[in-house]
């Protein structure tokens, strides 16, 4: 039996190539799809897939009325705790692809998906380059007590950090914490010229035409420097893969995850 999908913001950039992307297997099956813009049309007319005979719902409770296994959310950090929280006393379990929902909203999502003994896979990037770099900057930070994260986007991107950035923070938080030679309240000048800190790390936010997403984490020592960096094209296709997993898989949770590598066996 395949399990059944509802899709947020799947007229988006990344949720049309995911909606493409089940489309396309066997064991999954999309069976409805949230888009203000679009809703009750067919979302295989609306973004050019032939075949694809999903309804469009208006809101995400609408959709949810009909039922789903999995919640996917795609939209805007605005709307994203809203729609998990509505998902998960529905019954669903939920993945989320939506960047900008701060620890706080996190602690609260993992409090519900408990309570009703659901999982949440929040990912801050489904592509498998993003996970290589998220582990090996776990391994780095063990070793190396400094680093800086700089986060590239759009320049139409509206939040800050990304999704990527936040959890790559919140991840090396959980190694150690950051040794600055100047601790960042001693800066002389405005202190905002030393970033954002984020789960004890500073995260610089770039927001420039000519970059679509990126990450990089850079670790220094005396005399010598470490720089690991993501950078994605314009393609939504490598995100693709990493999302059919995160759906697969997120029905064996309980509670908030974070990072698609839970569920990978590296």
């Amino acid at each position: 039996m395949s399990t059944t999908v509802c899709l947020a913001g799947a007229t988006g950039w990344a949720g049309s190539e995911l909606a493409r992307g089940l489309a396309g297997v066997d064991d999954l099956r999309l069976v409805s799809a949230v888009s203000r813009t679009h809703a009750g049309r067919d979302l295989g007319d609306v973004i050019g897939a032939p075949g694809l005979d999903v309804p469009v719902y208006a809101t995400a409770e609408e959709a949810l009325l009909h039922g789903c296994d999995v919640f996917f959310d795609y939209t805007q950090p605005t709307v994203a705790r809203r729609h998990v929280l509505a998902a998960l006393r529905s019954g669903a379990h939920v993945v989320v692809g939506t960047s900008g929902i701060t620890d706080a909203e996190f602690d609260e999502i993992d409090a519900v998906a408990r309570e009703h003994g659901r999982g949440v896979l929040a990912c801050g990037n489904f592509a498998l380059t993003v996970v290589l770099l998220q582990r090996f900057a776990e391994a780095a930070a063990r070793l190396v007590p400094q680093w800086e994260i700089f986060d590239y986007a759009h320049a139409d991107k509206a939040d800050a950090p990304s999704g990527t950035a936040r959890e790559l923070a919140a991840r090396l938080a959980r190694v150690r914490r950051p040794e600055p030679a100047v601790p960042i309240e001693q800066t002389v000048g405005p202190p905002e010229a030393r970033g954002a800190t984020m789960s004890g790390s500073q995260v610089h936010s770039v927001r420039l035409p000519g970059y679509v997403i990126g990450a990089e984490v850079v670790f220094g020592l005396p005399d010598q420097r470490l720089s690991l960096r993501y950078d994605g094209g314009s393609s939504a296709r490598p995100y693709v893969d990493g999302a059919l997993l995160a759906i697969r898989e997120v029905a064996g949770l309980v509670g908030l995850h974070r990072g698609l590598d839970t569920v990978l066996d590296i």
